[in-house]
């Protein structure tokens, strides 16, 4: 790219008064060429000191030990802030999953071909918004106190009758129950002496909440 060139062929000119004719498109050149490397420099330094897009998933662990100093809780939650999601993996068998954009919950036990909903209450919201307060704020282990931990059981009764529409529900719990029967529960006093517990899942979470939810089915 060339901003000047020295005059060819016509008349004759007065070399001076050429050279001072110049300099006014010299001097253009010169500070457009100077305002380009400064908008290409700042470009740089804003590229370099942006820092880098937080992912909005993490993992965060729970472990507790008892007095003896045997650890007898090691579990962890996938977190995901910006959809509001956390994802239990309990001991690489059962599954659960807290939808808090949608008020649910999701249970897909061990060895078993069914999902179980569940929707959220005011303590479940609390439970949730510890774990994603923590990955908030970057902390990605819980080491929870024995002395200080509450421990409470639900009892919820499986609607053997009352089939849920998965269709309706949104990922990821769609895509975790998509080959299983899916059935709504609803809160319970307990299944009574004429019925077995079906299976309990213990859950805790970083506010010193350990609750056990354990199912039964109800009569059609």
């Amino acid at each position: 790219m060339t901003c000047w060139n020295l005059p060819e062929g016509g008349d004759p000119v007065d070399e001076g008064s050429s050279f001072f004719r110049q300099i006014p498109q010299k001097a253009f050149c010169v500070g457009l060429w100077v305002s380009l490397l400064l908008i290409l420099l700042a470009l740089g330094l804003t590229g370099h000191l942006r820092p880098p897009p937080q992912q909005s998933s993490q993992v965060v662990r729970l472990t507790a030990e008892d007095s003896g100093g045997i650890q007898f809780l090691n579990q962890s939650a996938v977190v995901d802030r910006e959809s509001g999601l956390v994802t239990f993996s309990l001991e690489g068998k059962s599954t659960v999953i807290f939808d808090s954009k949608n008020g649910l919950i999701c249970y897909q036990p061990a060895n078993q071909e069914s999902c179980l909903l569940w929707t959220m209450e005011t303590s479940d919201y609390e439970n949730v918004y510890s774990l994603l307060g923590a990955a908030t704020h970057q902390q990605s282990h819980f080491q929870l106190h024995v002395n200080e931990t509450q421990r409470r059981t639900e009892f919820l009764g499986v609607l053997a009758a009352s089939q849920a529409d998965i269709s309706t529900l949104q990922e990821p719990i769609r895509h975790l129950c998509r080959d299983r029967t899916t059935h709504w529960t609803k809160k319970t006093e307990g299944p009574g002496r004429q019925r077995l517990v079906y299976f309990c899942i213990d859950i805790c979470f970083p506010n010193n909440i350990c609750a056990s939810v354990c199912f039964y089915y109800l009569p059609e």
